[in-house]
């Protein structure tokens, strides 16, 4: 893996007037070097519009369907910079992820919650598995039509099965009891991360009946029958998520599914399994070499 990064100048709070293109002075970098990062200024122009409208800095996470694009050690040191653009003010964290590694997860749910206490996250389409888990540091979760969470059960790498949801291995008289051992203190894992973030943050004052009812349906097998099992907005509410939905034609929705739409297009060009950037900073890690 390989990352790059570079920033404009400006900040979240900067009250410049728009840039090129929007005005018809010419761009201040090289004619070659603007060409090369169009994408980028354009994507910061549009989290500028969104910033303007939610009065609130904007941070994007964004991993493809890469197998090698999971949330994984070191993506902390990549969200630790990326927060250096909020200060201590209110952050806004878009995230699209299918999950990765629960080790990695807590750590930055860690710096999350240490160095963004104000946090919203928004998830335009998906945040699967532990995608989930990162969006329940929020104390609140943006959605929208086409937005999706996930349960967070943990699958350990069976063979010649491959990965098997570690709810089936457990108390499972045909399995290793080494293989159960590991399989309960994956879910184990799992259930602790849910219930610290779901009764210090968004489920705070409820019930610790619901809150327990929450960390089962998002950690276990109990209540949705597949790890990539489908949790709409609805459905979140439905768990006493604190869950904004948002209607397809709400401007400030529109506004973050194109720039949602901005980041696949451009990582796909780029190429980049993942992106995070802010208002100044942007790291890419691109594809590993074959």
């Amino acid at each position: 893996m390989s990352a790059a990064a570079s920033g404009p100048s400006g900040s979240a709070t900067s009250t410049r007037p728009d840039t090129f293109p929007r005005t018809t002075n010419l761009p201040t970098q090289s004619p070659l070097y603007w060409v090369a990062e169009k994408d980028r200024y354009l994507r910061q122009l549009m989290i500028r519009d969104i910033q303007a409208l939610t009065e609130r800095t904007l941070l994007v996470y964004f991993a493809t369907p890469h197998p090698q694009a999971l949330i994984a050690p070191g993506d902390d040191i990549y969200f630790c910079e990326m927060l250096r653009d909020a200060g201590s003010g209110p952050v806004d964290l878009l995230i699209e992820t299918n999950g990765g590694f629960t080790d990695a997860t807590e750590k930055i749910a860690a710096v999350l919650r240490s160095l963004a206490p104000d946090l919203r996250v928004i998830v335009p389409a998906r945040a699967k598995s532990n995608g989930t888990m990162l969006a329940l540091v929020g104390n609140e979760i943006v959605m929208g039509p086409s937005s999706e969470l996930g349960p967070a059960d943990p699958l350990i790498n069976v063979q010649p099965y491959g990965p098997v949801p570690a709810h089936f291995l457990r108390n499972n008289p045909g399995i290793d009891p080494v293989i159960q051992q590991f399989a309960d203190h994956a879910v184990m894992q799992t259930a602790k991360l849910a219930e610290t973030l779901l009764s210090t943050g968004m489920m705070k004052g409820q019930t610790p009946a619901q809150v327990s009812a929450a960390v089962d349906s998002l950690s276990t097998r109990n209540t949705y029958p597949s790890h990539g099992s489908v949790i709409d907005a609805d459905e979140a509410i439905r768990l006493r998520l604190n869950v904004t939905k948002l209607q397809p034609n709400d401007d400030l929705w529109e506004r973050l599914w194109l720039l949602r739409c901005m980041y696949e297009f451009d990582a796909m060009r780029g190429p980049a399994i993942k992106i995070f950037e802010g208002p100044q900073v942007r790291n890419r890690i691109r594809p590993p070499t074959p």
